[in-house]
């Protein structure tokens, strides 16, 4: 066998393993950020994905963006918060491409500053930003499971991705109550739908980053007061002592999109650099 031809095999046998080519993904909350790494992640490897997003001038900067990747993009305004919008989306793709392979449930915000600060304090809790970030975060997130669950029954088969945090698995001084409390509770319902959709094949899972740059998710502590968050990097996060890039998620969202975690369901995994194995309450 020459050198060619072994690596065509070695190809192949990748591809076989691990390939999103031709599969059929939604990804949230994709007009930027972690959202729109995923959705470029997928792309670039051949995949057909919907970027989904609120914000629709970002959203078209963003599919403008993925022009001349291996894949194919397309978009479709929609609000997580709304489960008419979101069903209208993915009726749309289920015409245009005939089903949903996986679906990243990515949209969140942050609208409060951590307790280091009053406003992020229990005094200083504001109700109505608390009621947007878990509207946006918690019911967007299980209104996109909703969206898609029924499609992937049908099929026998597919796979559901929620963006938590590790601010859900830990006290974090650095975001607020309602963004803390959204995280955490993903995480459970991530559990509780994996345990609803196994039998049918559908696997559910969640990732949890740690602090990773290219997000509006520090807007509101940069909002309080200008800091340089450098030398927290360095003290909490072992690998490399930095914040993570979102490129870095890339191949953790291939490997839960494509077939190669179909004995995985109701799990979730650390992206963080080791923060949460230093500095863990």
């Amino acid at each position: 066998m020459t050198q060619d031809s072994e690596a065509l095999q070695s190809a192949r046998a990748l591809q076989e393993l691990m390939g999103v080519a031709g599969r059929r993904v939604l990804v949230t909350g994709a007009a930027s950020g972690i959202g729109l790494a995923i959705a470029r992640a997928l792309v670039a490897c051949g995949a057909r994905v919907l970027l989904t997003d609120c914000d629709a001038a970002n959203l078209a900067a963003a599919l403008e963006s993925l022009r001349g990747l291996a894949g194919e993009s397309r978009t479709a305004a929609a609000d997580v918060t709304s489960p008419e919008q979101l069903a209208a989306a993915v009726a749309g793709m289920t015409d245009v491409w005939g089903g949903v392979d996986a679906a990243f449930a990515n949209a969140g915000v942050s609208l409060t500053p951590g307790l280091g600060f009053p406003a992020g304090q229990l005094q200083g809790l504001d109700w109505q930003r608390w009621q947007q970030v878990l509207d946006v975060n918690l019911k967007g997130a299980l209104a996109t499971f909703q969206a898609v669950a029924q499609q992937m029954k049908s099929q026998g088969e597919g796979s559901i991705i929620a963006t938590a945090s590790t601010a859900g698995l830990r006290a974090d001084p650095l975001v607020g109550y309602s963004y803390a409390a959204s995280k955490a509770a993903i995480i459970n319902i991530v559990r509780q739908a994996a345990l609803e959709l196994a039998p049918h094949g559908v696997r559910v899972n969640a990732i949890a980053p740690g602090p990773f740059g290219g997000t509006n998710i520090g807007a509101p502590v940069a909002a309080e007061v200008a800091l340089d968050l450098a030398p927290v990097w360095e003290k909490t996060v072992p690998l490399g002592g930095r914040m993570g890039d979102p490129s870095e998620l890339a191949g953790i969202a291939i490997l839960l999109a494509s077939r190669a975690s179909s004995f995985m369901t109701g799990a979730v995994y650390l992206i963080d650099g080791g923060a949460l194995i230093a500095y863990a309450t």
